[in-house]
């Protein structure tokens, strides 16, 4: 996905693309969380669909959506994918454009946000927001995510169905589950480390508490399916690791930090551990042109 918006970036000439994204987003686009959302009854009900069952169309090992109330401000907030670059923030700018395009849609209003907040520092591109949010836009926030306004959360959808709302939920209730109980647990648990590596190593009651369970559970069923919590820690960092290297434009520095090393020279060991490449060595094969271009991009 990335070196896809990396590429149509450069092709167009255009970095602020991932707002046009958001723009074009739809119910369909979104699966059965958009169309859940298009016939809820409001926009609180309309937000929680859209986080509830983001894994029926999407994934990502750093994290998950999430809503929540403020003083009865609703907040929809996307995980962070820090460090930031040239090449990752159309991805921020796509799913916070997107989300409000949607919930404007839905409501037919378009004063419902108070801000929007970006991690990032303002970019080149800045003064494009504004044509894409009517709202103040916070960079250098300490999250991704929309702020609405106090009472927007109880204005009706305007496609609003009671039954069609009912029987969609109940189908992806019912895909929710399927998915969730298709995955080992070895899965889950890799699911869970993700969002944890972000400048340290997560212990095994940290993850626990992410799955909802006793630290002894943990290891209990990791062990009925052969496998050892450290195990799949490690091995959950070597194919992180792996994807950094070959196909992003982070730094080493960056990369170790992301998977919780305490240095880059300690992550360049475990590298070579895990490959039998030195970092360096591996981009350098394995992800030469998508690097070479990136690089190319940045200094111009």
């Amino acid at each position: 996905f990335m070196r896809l918006g990396h590429d149509l970036i450069q092709a167009t000439g255009m970095p602020w693309l991932g707002l046009m994204m958001g723009r074009l987003t739809s119910a369909p686009v979104m699966g059965l969380a958009g169309l859940l959302a298009q016939s809820a009854p409001d926009l609180r009900s309309a937000c929680r669909a859209l986080t509830d069952y983001e894994l029926l169309t999407s994934f990502n090992a750093r994290g998950r959506s999430s809503f929540h109330t403020i003083q009865g401000q609703g907040v929809l907030q996307f995980y962070s994918i820090s460090p930031y670059n040239a090449y990752n923030l159309f991805v921020v700018d796509s799913v916070l454009a997107g989300w409000a395009q949607f919930l404007q849609q839905l409501c037919g209003r378009r004063d419902i946000l108070l801000r929007v907040e970006v991690e990032f520092v303002p970019p080149a591109y800045r003064d494009r927001y504004a044509d894409y949010f009517p709202c103040e836009v916070q960079f250098g926030a300490t999250r991704n995510a929309l702020v609405l306004k106090a009472g927007a959360l109880t204005l009706p959808v305007l496609g609003r169905c009671a039954s069609t709302y009912a029987a969609l939920q109940t189908l992806a209730a019912r895909e929710l589950e399927r998915v969730r109980l298709g995955l080992s647990y070895r899965e889950l648990t890799e699911r869970a480390i993700g969002p944890l590596l972000n400048g340290q190593t997560p212990t095994l009651e940290q993850v626990a508490q992410r799955l909802n369970s006793a630290p002894w559970t943990v290891r209990r069923r990791l062990q009925d399916e052969g496998f050892s919590f450290q195990q799949v820690l490690n091995e959950t960092r070597r194919d992180l690791a792996v994807s950094y290297v070959r196909d992003t434009a982070l730094t080493l520095g960056e990369i170790a930090y992301l998977l919780g090393f305490g240095s880059a020279a300690a992550f360049q060991r475990a590298f070579k551990r895990w490959t039998g490449e030195a970092p360096g060595r591996f981009r350098e094969h394995r992800g030469k042109n998508y690097i070479s271009t990136a690089s190319s991009t940045s200094s111009s």
